[in-house]
């Protein structure tokens, strides 16, 4: 497996993981807070601001915006497609491009796609992991989204 399609599968984890944290807090609604909904539409936001500034679009959500259920639901469907779209597009030589943008302080930084495309892994890893305590906090029983349990089971390509 070379890294582009070792890229597709950990953003096909990725989806798959979003998908059944948004079915785990839609499932135990009644009662609980909205701190997970709060964290979870930041996560899909992260992930469609951090794609935007690879392909070079201007910013179309806030960082922390108020979403709900069914619009999680449809930012996950179009971010799958989207991110899709653009893996199966991209080259290898595309990876160690150099992609300068401004953060959410006005920042200025450039990173590397592929240093990008890690931390929108890993920053959407840490906060399914917070939604986890959130909800076992409030008695709820959180997505099971480890990485190794949907790939024993075939829930990825």
């Amino acid at each position: 497996m070379d890294l582009l399609d070792h890229s597709r599968r950990q953003f096909t984890y990725n989806i798959w993981a979003n998908a059944e944290v948004l079915d785990g807090i839609d499932k135990s609604k009644p009662g609980l807070p909205g701190r997970p909904l709060q964290l979870l539409a930041h996560i899909l936001s992260a992930e469609r601001l951090w794609l935007e500034r690879i392909t070079h679009q201007p910013q179309s959500l806030a960082v922390w915006p108020e979403l709900s259920i069914a619009q999680c639901e449809a930012q996950i469907e179009e971010l799958t497609r989207l991110w899709k779209s653009y893996l199966s597009g991209a080259s290898l030589s595309r990876f160690f491009e150099t992609i300068a943008y401004t953060n959410s302080r006005g920042e200025s930084w450039s990173n590397t796609v592929q240093e990008i495309l890690t931390h929108v892994l890993f920053h959407s890893a840490y906060h399914r992991g917070q939604i986890a305590n959130e909800m076992r906090a409030c008695g709820a029983t959180p997505a099971h989204t480890d990485f190794i349990h949907a790939a024993r089971h075939g829930l990825i390509e």
